[in-house]
């Protein structure tokens, strides 16, 4: 009798560990993936440059290592899809393009009223296992107390990235920002 108490037991306490457990889904975790390419320019001894589009011009100024991080913000608050209880609200579609050698991850919402509308991941596939991280452009809309801000975030690996920011306030005129920061221009 004490056998079995003691098997009932083990049993719900397995069933209670295993609900546990953080669900999870096999999305491509971009936020841990460009978390890490941030890691590695505050690290490193790469020239950061950033350029602003005003109007049809750009201005080009250096930037300290340590303002790398807050202008990599808006990548870095994004949900991360890979967290099983965001990830759900989207659905994957996979895509190989064989005339540009790439394979096309695109996660997109399954209902309406989520912050990023669209993530693209693009990878070149490699031979034995060696496949390489081309990008990572990320599509997303807030509403805000007066405004709609939508952005478009485009990641380059080990390269750059870009923000355009697109605001509509009621009365206003549409106001577009654009940033684009690059480094390891050595490497290119």
């Amino acid at each position: 009798m004490k056998r079995k108490t003691i098997l009932i037991a083990v049993g719900f306490a397995a069933i209670f560990y295993s609900c546990k457990q953080k669900k999870k889904n096999d999305y491509f975790p971009a936020l841990s993936f460009i978390s890490s390419q941030v890691k590695d320019v505050d690290t490193s001894l790469y020239s950061i440059i950033r350029a602003d589009k005003i109007d049809s011009t750009w201005d080009t100024t250096y930037i300290k290592r340590e303002n790398f991080r807050s202008l990599a913000h808006d990548f870095l608050e994004t949900p991360d899809l890979a967290n099983y209880s965001i990830g759900k609200k989207y659905k994957e579609d996979k895509f190989y393009d064989e005339s540009m050698n790439r394979v096309i991850l695109t996660y997109t919402p399954i209902k309406e009223n989520v912050e990023i509308q669209k993530e693209e991941i693009i990878i070149i596939p490699g031979t034995s296992g060696d496949d390489k991280m081309k990008s990572i452009i990320i599509e997303k809309i807030k509403d805000e107390k007066d405004s709609t801000v939508y952005q478009h975030l485009l990641w380059q690996v080990d390269e750059k990235f870009q923000v355009v920011t697109i605001v509509e306030k009621k009365g206003k005129p549409v106001s577009t920002n654009t940033i684009e920061v690059s480094w390891n221009k050595l490497n290119q």
